[in-house]
């Protein structure tokens, strides 16, 4: 039999870094591991025993009461930041093969997100820092008579942090959470997903040795593993002051119940049943290479995917029929592969999952529609597909894979009610022929991003926010914004001036 490039790889230990020190974690968890290629089972899901997560939360409350890395100065801590941030582009190969292996993800895909972000968070966090984020001033001229009122808005941490990630691109969303709590001052834990823990396993490993290698004093950052029950002793812990999570609506809503016991600060991206609307102007070909890359994209196992496609009826044939041709060409295949455009569903349950809702929605009177060649392999492989035949009220949860219902409108308000018909808002698409037009669709979607014309993993600008709207989330993302949620604001300064100031200002 012939060996995949699956196969081939050496998968690390899960592990965990408690106060300083590297382990195995020790618990074994009912669930086993699959190499999704293949379908073999490669190792059993671990967690870190209840004792060790009471170790971890004391030794975050003791760095944060000491100061000992809030004291660090701002330049200091840029300074070590940078350095994590060479480590991990040196270590970027390895990390992408894993996390490659761990979530499906294709290896080009996982090589780019490595090669980019992992690094780039950290130098990110670090530029903010330089540029002194962490500190300004605001004056006040209150009159001629009275000197300037001075106030100086210091930023600082909330406290100990816990930062969440998900298993379809964990290693980066675990950099770019832990680059800006760490950058802030905050002792920082990460829990990496349960269903893929290599890769962001390994990372941590190389920003832990380059922390080492800086001096940071021992248990600034820490990493656990385990499922929801080791994560929620975390949230419920009244040391732990920020919890920013990528994840799902229901992890979501429990954290964000227990967190308003004592309130912590809060950061949940919660995924989306994403709306791609495609105007009877479009360029067709242009707007189904987009549809295709939205559907395989992460193997389609990402909260910004296609999860519904509302297209103008009167180009609704051809478009679906160039879609159809576009996914026939998508080489589905073993994740590790340089040949591959789309891997496997990241696990037996969850593609079994998927497959139960495809049934729903045929059992409703859906039609399934899939044209991409299943490869030879005994792996967790689904065909890209859409669905029609499905009303816009029963297409309500997002599938999170390559699977999307399709709605017929016959204007741009029908499009823009379709779109806005789900009590989600993370992302929206529209193709358009005339930008203007496609613009003043996407000014009407409910959603944190909608991009016009475009469909790739990047956001719109690097400095622009990545909010969420209904059930897609609490508070926003982005290159400054989730430095700002690991902080709140102290403002200092001397009151000097008089009633006549006042009056002067006010009236």
């Amino acid at each position: 039999m012939t060996t995949t490039p699956s196969q081939s790889i050496e998968l690390p230990a899960t592990r965990q870094l408690i106060d300083g020190e590297w382990s195995d974690a020790p618990v074994d968890l009912p669930t086993e591991l699959e190499n999704p290629n293949t379908g073999e089972v490669v190792a059993r899901m671990k967690a870190t025993a209840d004792a060790d997560v009471e170790r971890v939360a004391a030794a975050a409350a003791r760095v944060h009461e000491t100061g000992e890395w809030l004291n660090v100065p701002a330049e200091q801590r840029a300074a070590i930041l940078e350095s994590v941030a060479d480590a991990l582009d040196a270590a970027a190969p390895r990390i992408a093969a894993l996390e490659s292996f761990g979530s499906a993800a294709v290896i080009g895909t996982t090589a780019m997100l490595a090669t980019v972000i992992n690094g780039g968070s950290f130098r990110l966090a670090a530029g903010l820092l330089r540029q002194g984020r962490l500190m300004h001033r605001v004056d006040v001229e209150l009159s001629q008579s009275d000197p300037k009122a001075q106030a100086e808005v210091h930023r600082l941490p909330w406290g100990p942090s816990l930062s969440l990630v998900p298993w379809n691109a964990p290693a980066p969303q675990g950099c770019h959470k832990i680059a800006n709590s760490l950058a802030v001052g905050a002792p920082t834990i990460l829990k990496p997903s349960e269903w893929a823990p290599y890769g962001t396993t390994v990372m941590a490993e190389v920003v832990s040795a380059a922390l080492d290698a800086a001096g940071a004093p021992k248990g600034t950052f820490q990493v656990v593993q385990g499922n929801s029950h080791v994560g929620g002793m975390l949230v419920k812990d009244a040391r732990i002051r920020a919890i920013s999570l990528t994840g799902g609506l229901a992890a979501g809503r429990a954290i964000a119940a227990v967190a308003a016991e004592d309130f912590k600060a809060t950061q949940l991206e919660l995924g989306g049943n994403n709306p791609v609307v495609v105007l009877d102007d479009a360029d067709l070909d242009f707007a189904a290479n987009g549809i295709v890359e939205l559907m395989t994209q992460l193997n389609g196992q990402w909260c910004r995917a296609l999860g519904r496609l509302i297209v103008q009826g009167n180009i609704y044939d051809d478009l679906m029929a160039k879609v159809m041709d576009r996914l026939a060409q998508v080489r589905l295949g073993d994740s590790l592969s340089p040949d591959s455009d789309m891997g496997p569903m990241v696990h037996s349950g969850h593609l079994a999952m998927l497959r139960g809702r495809i049934e729903e929605y045929v059992s409703q009177g859906g039609v399934t529609h899939s044209s991409t060649p299943l490869p030879d392999l005994a792996g967790n492989f689904l065909a890209p597909t859409l669905i029609t035949g499905v009303t816009s009220e029963a297409a309500q949860e997002e599938m999170f894979g390559p699977v999307a219902t399709v709605h017929q409108v016959s204007d741009d308000a029908e499009a823009v009610r379709v779109a806005n018909g789900t009590p989600f808002g993370l992302e929206g698409y529209v193709f358009a022929g005339n930008e203007e037009r496609g613009l003043a669709v996407a000014r009407q979607v409910r959603a944190g991003g909608v991009k016009v014309n475009g469909s790739t993993m990047l956001s719109l600008n690097l400095m622009a926010p990545r909010p969420a709207w209904g059930l897609s989330g609490l508070g926003v993302e982005g290159t400054t914004e989730t430095f700002d949620f690991f902080t709140n604001s102290r403002v200092v300064g001397v009151e000097n001036f008089s009633a006549a100031g006042l009056k002067a200002v006010f009236g």
